[in-house]
């Protein structure tokens, strides 16, 4: 259920969102257990020494509330994973954002989606294609979604810009990057929106961009890549797109041309082949304006009953069963022998303690540092 977070509210939001080793999947199991932010952050610091570690820290109130002038004085607005104008797409995921920072138009969250993402270092006609896709996917009353990085990701925003487009950046959205897409940037403020997950002022990372990923892919209907060489970016995306029951749409290319080598195997492996808008049409068209297609998203509630000395010899043996792969939480709900609230809330307290990693696909493994 939707509801609008009170400036107290939000603040808190950010302060555990930012809080070390809490990452979506622990936001969401916190705030479903002690029913509020600022609830949950009173208990972070005993549920990390019962996981045998430091508690971490949280920013400070000041240094958030300073954030949140910096984005109100450019004309941005965060929107929570509860709130109104969050991406219904975005919303159905197990484990979503829990703040989105939008510069532009938040409304436009709202609106059904399409990604349309490939290659850097495109050819002159994958980014033709990609424009004229982008263009026409438009004119039919989407939106088109991309990650604002050279090549094919530009050429789709272009295309679209006359009648809608979202740019999701894995940086701060006050950081233009890369700096040649500057006016870009501004356009897509002025007559789109820029998203982010990233606090203001950050830098792209490597590993923030597959965090950029899920949401382009978990805020469509359908990912559509045009190019995209083995290993790439973009084949994340679509991997993504696939754990998120979305469609995968791919343009074909010569085999002679490495930036063909990931949309041909896409194709091998089942995508939809792509010319034009219209094949990606008749499939999204049936589909738009239901819902995602994901189960009801109910959070486990990570909670035990069991005596101080059941509990740690359950965590003795979610320890052991853990190693440097990431292993299927079923798993070690099987092995355990222990109800799956206990589990939970284990591993709850191992995560924040620095314990413990957690994986798409509903995993864990040792810390990834």
């Amino acid at each position: 259920m939707t509801h609008s977070l009170s400036e107290l509210e939000r603040i808190r939001w950010l302060q555990l969102s930012r809080t070390p080793n809490v990452g979506p999947v622990t936001f969401a199991q916190l705030l479903a257990r002690f029913g509020s932010a600022e609830a949950a952050l009173s208990e972070v610091p005993r549920l990390a020494r019962r996981g045998g570690g430091a508690p971490p820290v949280p920013p400070h109130e000041d240094i958030i509330r300073e954030e949140i002038a910096a984005l109100y004085k450019q004309g941005g607005q965060i929107v929570a994973s509860c709130e109104p104008d969050y991406p219904k797409g975005l919303a159905a995921l197990d484990a979503p954002p829990p703040i989105l920072f939008v510069l532009g138009y938040p409304h436009m969250l709202q609106r059904e989606m399409v990604a349309v993402v490939g290659a850097r270092n495109a050819s002159a006609l994958g980014r033709k294609l990609a424009s004229t896709l982008a263009h026409d996917l438009t004119e039919s009353g989407l939106l088109v979604v991309s990650g604002m990085a050279r090549g094919i990701d530009t050429a789709a925003h272009e295309g679209a810009l006359q009648r809608g487009t979202i740019a999701v950046v894995a940086g701060g959205v006050d950081i233009i990057y890369p700096l040649e897409n500057k006016p870009l940037y501004e356009k897509l403020i002025e007559q789109g929106a820029v998203v982010s997950e990233m606090p203001l002022g950050e830098a792209p990372q490597a590993r923030h961009f597959p965090r950029r990923n899920r949401i382009v892919s978990g805020m469509a209907r359908g990912v559509v890549i045009v190019e995209a060489a083995e290993g790439s970016g973009s084949l994340i995306t679509a991997r993504l797109a696939l754990e998120q029951n979305r469609e995968v749409f791919a343009v074909p290319g010569s085999p002679l041309d490495p930036r063909a080598k990931g949309t041909n195997r896409l194709l091998k492996d089942g995508a939809i082949l792509t010319e034009n808008a219209d094949d990606i049409l008749s499939i999204l068209r049936p589909i738009l304006g239901g819902c995602f297609g994901e189960p009801s998203r109910e959070i486990p509630v990570p909670t035990a009953t069991l005596s101080d000395a059941d509990i740690d010899q359950l965590r003795r043996t979610v320890i052991e069963a853990i190693g440097p792969a990431p292993v299927a939480i079923d798993d070690l709900i099987r092995l355990s022998h222990a109800s799956p609230a206990a589990v939970l809330a284990v591993l709850l307290e191992l995560e924040l303690a620095g314990k413990l990693s957690r994986h798409p696909g509903n995993a864990v493994s040792w810390p990834s540092d």
